[in-house]
């Protein structure tokens, strides 16, 4: 790892090591733009982790220019003395403080703003929609100086390095591209006229901060789509802006209409994007960072190592385990929880207004899910060895609990093993590697290939029996559904059932649809009956769009409002759309429509007068996320 572990310098900043976490949103910010001792709390773990260099999320620098609520913000001094904690919590544990400064432009909804968003024409983000209002040449030449003001705030507050965000579709972004700028006037057309809103904010910058201050620039090098930037056009930017003062380029992608390249999920290989940032590399004569799926050490250094840029970005790596670089450095791989690009920290804030992981249940809750010794040992019995049953015997273990996992199966991993057969979820793996790894470095006791019954709770005697014993596919209660040719989803994934040509999968959310693409890079033709408007509709929204699109690749039929009627011996009869009954022919039917907790022991256990607890899909059928999150909690309650 000596490539990686190696110092570095950017205009007088220097760098322990190859690291930079890059400005991810942690949506820990308050209404108001406050920062609380959340936020810190959130910054000083991530810089103790032993990154070279931490920047803080995208921070506003004009009120209509947020993008949330929950951003953060640099557009007035009253938010100094809280970007100055964060900063200070960063240097205190030995990472350079940095921060990103950036416009949102088109790309808010109007509610949040309470105007129409600002834009470089009258084209409306493609994502968002509605109408947005083009920016005048007065206006545009207050915003460079917003940009400026943000800056000086940045450096009073003690950040050692700013970064312009020039990516992901944002305003910057949006001047830069022929697909958001369609202005005649000097900040559209060529090159140059669609460079000058970045250079100007780059010219009164460098002005503001002096020559000896390390300035960054992050850049969408493509977008991937009609009239947007390419590497070529992007390298003739860079050049236009390098020369007005930008020290290092952060080398990213995507737009508003492509996010798929902002947050790149599982379907997306690792370091997508080194390639990318080695040839701006090798065009420009200055520092670039590597950013995109760049989730492990062993990759990272690849890719210093291979000349494709001079620093990594990670950065949702840094959310699964903020110690990812120490623990990379004393080379204890097996206990980096490494990220698995599921894009749940993404969905979360979508869905939710708040940031989540299903690796790392504590991000967000660094404080509340601090780890404290039990004043009070117990003997403790984890029935289950899945995802929440590995969490919760591992963290009961680490707090003084002696704790015994008892698993039917001859392997941890429950659920995740079959899910991570599917090709594009192999790293799940790597979740039940971490998993296994604690439960070893806390002595838990492991009992595989043994099936749990009152009987062996009794011989045990535990003072708590914790129940995480998963669930049992759900069968449709139709005719024919016991034919032999039916199986549940379970069967096709584990291996048990030889795959045939003709398949039809009932059932087209999450599970059903990665099935039905395992089958079909098997070399099956297979139907998807599912009865809802659309299919994958539970899942993340970029891995979705991936998958549809590998789906209609392998030309699979995709049945909506949908429902099965029965099973005869060739195949099935379904109700369409249209209210009418038709027939397919099959060799296979693939139930996936869901799954039944599997609770049978928690009542007798109960009645027999022991403390017992349930989680996960025993109780209710979950996530993975949900049930390593109620392992995580009830481990540290016990």
């Amino acid at each position: 790892m000596k490539e990686l572990f190696s110092s570095y310098e950017i205009n007088g900043c220097k760098l322990k090591n190859r690291i930079i976490m890059p400005g991810l949103a942690s949506f820990l910010i308050e209404d108001d733009g406050a920062i609380t001792d959340k936020t810190i709390e959130h910054y000083r773990l991530r810089a103790a982790g032993g990154p070279a260099m931490v920047i803080m999320e995208a921070c506003a620098v004009s009120p209509e220019g947020i993008v949330s609520s929950h951003q953060a913000r640099i557009y007035d001094d009253r938010f100094t003395e809280g970007l100055c904690k964060i900063a200070m919590a960063m240097k205190v544990e030995g990472a350079v403080p940095a921060i990103q400064i950036h416009h949102g432009g088109r790309q808010t909804p109007a509610r949040v703003v309470g105007q129409r968003p600002v834009a470089p024409s009258p084209l409306p983000c493609p994502a968002i929609r509605g109408d947005v209002e083009p920016l005048t040449i007065d206006a545009i030449y207050k915003l460079v100086k917003k940009f400026g003001d943000a800056a000086d705030r940045a450096v009073e507050a003690g950040f050692e390095l700013i970064e312009i965000h020039g990516a992901h579709g944002y305003l910057v972004n949006q001047f830069l591209s022929r697909f958001s700028n369609i202005r005649d006037d000097e900040y559209g057309g060529d090159i140059h006229g669609r460079t000058r809103f970045a250079s100007e904010i780059v010219r009164e910058i460098r002005n503001r901060i002096g020559n000896d201050y390390p300035l960054s620039f992050k850049i969408s090098a493509q977008e991937f789509v009609k009239d947007g930037l390419t590497i070529d056009e992007s390298i003739q930017i860079l050049k236009i802006i390098v020369n007005e003062g930008v020290d290092v380029i952060q080398v990213a992608a995507g737009n508003d209409a492509t996010p798929e390249w902002i947050c790149q999920p599982m379907f997306m290989e690792k370091a997508c994007l080194a390639d990318s940032a080695q040839k701006i590399r090798e065009a420009l004569d200055v520092p670039v960072m590597a950013v995109g799926r760049i989730n492990d050490p062993l990759t990272a250094n690849e890719i210093i190592k291979k000349g494709k840029a001079d620093l990594v970005c990670i950065g949702r790596g840094l959310l699964a385990d903020p110690e990812l670089p120490i623990k990379a450095k004393e080379g204890r791989f097996e206990d980096i929880r490494i990220c698995i690009a599921c894009n749940t920290c993404m969905e979360s804030i979508f869905r939710k207004g708040r940031i989540e992981c299903l690796v790392n249940p504590s991000l967000g809750r660094e404080k509340e899910m601090a780890f404290h010794p039990t004043q009070n040992p117990k003997k403790v019995m984890v029935v289950g060895g899945g995802p929440g049953g590995l969490n919760v015997a591992w963290v009961a273990a680490r707090r003084g609990h002696d704790v015994s996992l008892f698993e039917k199966q001859g392997i941890p991993g429950g659920q995740l093993i079959l899910g991570s057969v599917t090709s594009y979820k192999k790293e799940l793996l790597n979740l039940i590697k971490f998993q296994k790894k604690q439960t070893e470095k806390f002595a838990v006791k492991c009992h595989f290939n043994h099936e749990v019954t009152v009987e062996t709770v009794k011989t045990h005697d535990p003072d708590v029996v914790i129940l995480a014993t998963g669930s049992v596919p759900f069968l449709p209660p139709v005719d024919g559904v016991d034919k032999e040719m039916v199986v549940p989803f379970t069967e096709v994934l584990n291996g048990d059932k030889k795959i045939q040509k003709k398949v039809v999968v009932i059932g087209g959310g999450a599970t059903g649809s990665e099935v039905a693409l395992h089958l079909l890079e098997g070399g099956s033709r297979v139907t998807i009956v599912e009865m809802l408007p659309k299919i994958g509709g539970r899942l993340e929204s970029m891995t979705r769009k991936l998958l549809l699109k590998k789906l209609k690749e392998y030309n699979a039929k995709l049945m909506t409002n949908s429902q099965l009627l029965r099973v005869e011996d060739n195949g099935v009869a379904v109700l369409n759309s249209d209210g009418g009954e038709v027939f397919l022919e099959s060799e296979l039917v693939v139930i996936a429509i869901g799954s039944r907790p599997d609770n049978t022991l928690f009542d007798q256990i109960k009645s027999m007068g022991y403390e017992v607890h349930q989680i996960g899909d025993c109780l209710e059928t979950r996530t993975a996320k949900a049930a390593i999150y109620e392992g995580a909690v009830l481990g540290r309650s016990i």
